[in-house]
Parts: C-alpha cells; sequence; structure tokens
C-alpha cells in the first residue's frame, strides 16, 4: 500500500506543484483547501503523514494541528508545517502544539521530500524490517547484516545507512542533499562532499570480491543504485 500523505494548502499552483512530486515520488495524496476540510479528509482517509499550511481560511494550521493531535487515528501522524512566516516565536508555537518539523517558504521541494521520507521512517521503524534485496547483495534488516554473492560485506553503521536508503528505491538517481537529508537527516550539518567519502567506501566493500558497481554516479546529479552499471567511482 502507498502511504497516503494529506496537503493542506489554499494556494492552487503550489497545491498542484506539490501533488504531483509526491505523487512521483511514489506517495498517495489527498488533498484539503481550508482547515475544517482537512479535519474532516483526514476522519475518512487517516493519512501517513500531514503537510499542513499554516495560513488557512476557515481554521489555522495551528488549530488544525492541534486538532488532529487530539485524535486517536491521526495522534502520532507526522505533521510538516508551511509557512511564510520565519520569526523563531513562531516556529516554537508551531512546533508546541505538536508539529514534527517546520519549513519556511520558499522552500526546496527536493528537502520537503526527504523530510517527509525521514519522518515517515521514524513514524513506522516497524516497516524497515525485513530484508532488501538488488542483484546479488541481500540486506538483512533485523540482523543488521549485508552480502553479495553469498559472502558477508562488512559496512560501517553510515555506509548501512547509506546502502538502505538507495536499495529501498533502486534505480533512483539521488542528489547529494537528498542523501544527506535522507541519510544524516535535515538537523544535522554535513558537508556535501562528505557524501561523496562513503559512497567511495561503500563502493569498495561491495566491490572487494564482485567486479560489477551497482552504484552509479550521474555527473552533475548524484548517485543511483543499477544493475546496469559498469562505470568506476
Amino acid at each position: 500500500m502507498k502511504p497516503v500523505v494529506l496537503v493542506v494548502e489554499d494556494e492552487t499552483s503550489l497545491m498542484t506543484m506539490l501533488r504531483y512530486n509526491l505523487e512521483k515520488e511514489g506517495y498517495r495524496v489527498t488533498e484539503a483547501g481550508d482547515g475544517e476540510e482537512a479535519i474532516t479528509v483526514a476522519a475518512e482517509t487517516p493519512p501517513d503523514a500531514v503537510i499542513l499550511d499554516w495560513m488557512l481560511p476557515r481554521m489555522s494550521g495551528v488549530e488544525v494541528c492541534r486538532q488532529l493531535r487530539r485524535r486517536p487515528e491521526t495522534r502520532n501522524v507526522p505533521i510538516i508545517m508551511l509557512t511564510a512566516r520565519s520569526e523563531e516565536a513562531d516556529k516554537v508555537r508551531g512546533l508546541n502544539v505538536g508539529a514534527d518539523d517546520y519549513m519556511t517558504k520558499p522552500f526546496s521541494m527536493v528537502e520537503l521530500l526527504a523530510r517527509v521520507r525521514a519522518l515517515l521512517r521514524r513514524a513506522k521503524p516497524s516497516q524497515a524490517k525485513g530484508q532488501l534485496s538488488f542483484s546479488d547483495i541481500v540486506m538483512d534488516l533485523d540482523a543488521h547484516r549485508v552480502s553479495r554473492g553469498g559472502k558477508y560485506v562488512h559496512l560501517g553503521p553510515t555506509e548501512f545507512r547509506l546502502l538502505q536508503y538507495l536499495m529501498e528505491r533502486p534505480g533512483t538517481v539521488f542528489s547529494r542533499e537528498e542523501l544527506l537529508n535522507g541519510v544524516w537527516g535535515p538537523d544535522i550539518y554535513v558537508e556535501p562532499r562528505t557524501v561523496d567519502v562513503h559512497i567511495r567506501r561503500l563502493r569498495k566493500a561491495l566491490n572487494e570480491t564482485e567486479s560489477m558497481d551497482v552504484i552509479r554516479t550521474v555527473r552533475a546529479a548524484g548517485y543511483a543504485l543499477d544493475a546496469t552499471n559498469d562505470q568506476a567511482a
């Protein structure tokens, strides 16, 4: 089942852009154009995450957030608030009523999508259990163990998380910024070139016993997991 993301936004153009990008990422999107509609839509189709504008007709985003937190079915749903307000007091107020994250308009769509992914992973860690596989690589998430061609691959914690992130969406090209937000988290400052260092380490570990490099470098774009790749670092 696709995760459901409820977008509460009264700007039609921004709503259209959010829907397009979220659906492109594989989410099912429900919409509400005002605060009261948001409460109704959330009750009819409980979301897995909410992107909530601060300034809304009929009921403010802050009040919507407060009401969603009072309802058992949405009490623990991750909420990201979008607002033109940049004052620290407003950010604190949004977080105090139950928002999990806060982004000021105009915002980066890439960063917003990365934050949605990160919040969903934290909200439902049990979904990360089990096993991932790609080509001849098998990742056992319960045992925290990786093998390639049946042989154990030793990975450090960061390389393990990086590989998991890539294996969850094989073939997708991720920019350095997306990998930083998805693997390290949006609240941790790390130089973008740090990603290159860990990609090199991951490549070295995966290719120690196999000649085919499954990590593809896309110049000026980022990295992807690709079984047809024959490109070196």
